[in-house]
């Protein structure tokens, strides 16, 4: 998500990646820091040297880990639901190629549709839900059969 925000009478555009992750990601006109919030009201950041960042192919996790788990929302290739609700309308099936960033269905909760995106690029194997499922906060929406790079938007 991009903002804009002013610091001392100084205007700053900052895009973030994923709020929800540790460290969040926040690109600040064009430099890219890690912040590491905490309790104590001030976020530590740690700022990275441009000529370090290198783009690696990303795996979520080892070969050596990759045991199925029954639980597919814990096996890491499942787009789990950032809240609870009701499936209003899918917009991929099984052998989808699905872009990171692609709207993959609408969940409604509290009257109001929300649009959840793929923060996968790769190939849907599996749709664990159907339109008028109630789904709860980190359900497995979505299972993934390979994955491409991850996109936190």
């Amino acid at each position: 998500m991009n903002y804009t925000i002013t610091v001392n009478d100084h205007s700053y555009e900052v895009q973030i990646e994923n709020v929800n992750t540790r460290p969040v990601i926040a690109i600040v006109d064009g430099e890219r820091f890690e912040v590491m919030p905490g309790n104590t009201g001030q976020p530590e950041t740690r700022k990275d040297a441009p000529a370090k960042i290198e783009k690696k192919p990303f795996q979520q996790y080892p070969a050596s880990a990759a045991a199925s788990s029954p639980n597919p929302a814990m096996s890491g290739n499942a787009l789990t639901a950032p809240l609870p609700g009701t499936v209003v309308e899918l917009f991929v099936k099984a052998g989808d190629k699905v872009e990171a960033g692609q709207v993959v269905l609408i969940i409604e909760a509290m009257k109001m549709k929300n649009s959840i995106r793929s923060i996968f690029s790769g190939t849907v194997s599996e749709v664990l839900v159907q339109a008028g499922q109630s789904v709860a906060h980190k359900q497995a929406l979505v299972k993934f059969a390979d994955l491409g790079e991850a996109s936190w938007i």
